[in-house]
């Protein structure tokens, strides 16, 4: 009762919008680790147009803010939509969010994919290849479980940004945390209260990625001593 009080009632509404942040988060995740490992893959292949296209994908997207991308996709979403079929199209604003950071999201993690996949001496890849090992088999049992432990720090790193970066999306109308906060705080004309609630919100939920990531990384520790 006595936390209703201190927030007037917008509790709800609060953790309300921390479900739609990690939603949110997890939305843009995905998209971003789609985009990630085709980046990787085009900055490491053989033909010179693909790892131009790879390399100019991630040199761009981390050149530009993320409030830039998202109002590039949620504007300009809008009037590619409105250009094809003749008439005004609201761009939904979750969306828009997930598909703008997804694409920050996947510059970074294609940059850490490869650098982790690089990682990977050669002489492993060559010592399983003269085991008998395809060139695929290799990629499964002795390049990608190395890379994967390489990357799992930065890769988590980076997915706990990825979650405070959902709060620029708040501009574009996103029901989340700090649209959330934003309209408490002009109800209630308390905005340090608000706001302060939802650093707390954030404050937990990059607390409880930062354990799983490092329950995550002690388990992979000792599975490497086996």
């Amino acid at each position: 009762m006595a936390e209703a009080d201190l927030l007037h009632g917008f509790g709800g509404q609060l953790m309300r919008g921390a479900a739609t942040t990690v939603q949110l988060a997890l939305a843009s995740l995905a998209v971003g680790t789609l985009l990630g490992a085709g980046g990787c893959w085009l900055q490491l292949s053989t033909r010179t147009a693909s790892r131009t296209v790879g390399y100019a994908y991630a040199a761009v997207i981390r050149s530009v803010p993320d409030l830039l991308l998202v109002f590039a996709v949620f504007f300009g979403g809008a009037m590619t939509l409105a250009t094809l079929t003749g008439r005004h199209v609201e761009v939904d604003a979750f969306l828009a969010g997930a598909i703008a950071l997804g694409l920050s999201f996947g510059a970074y993690a294609s940059e850490i994919a490869r650098g982790a996949l690089l990682s990977v001496p050669d002489a492993q890849r060559e010592a399983a290849r003269t085991l008998g090992l395809s060139r695929a088999q290799t990629m499964w049992t002795v390049t990608l479980p190395q890379a994967a432990r390489a990357a799992l720090a930065p890769f988590g790193n980076q997915t706990i940004v990825l979650l405070k970066q959902t709060s620029i999306v708040s501009i574009v109308g996103c029901d989340e945390v700090m649209r959330k906060a934003a309209e408490a705080s002009g109800a209630t004309r308390e905005p340090f209260t608000m706001y302060l609630a939802a650093a707390c919100i954030y404050l937990a939920l990059t607390g409880i990625m930062s354990l799983g990531l490092e329950w995550t990384e002690r388990r992979v520790s000792r599975l490497d001593t086996r």
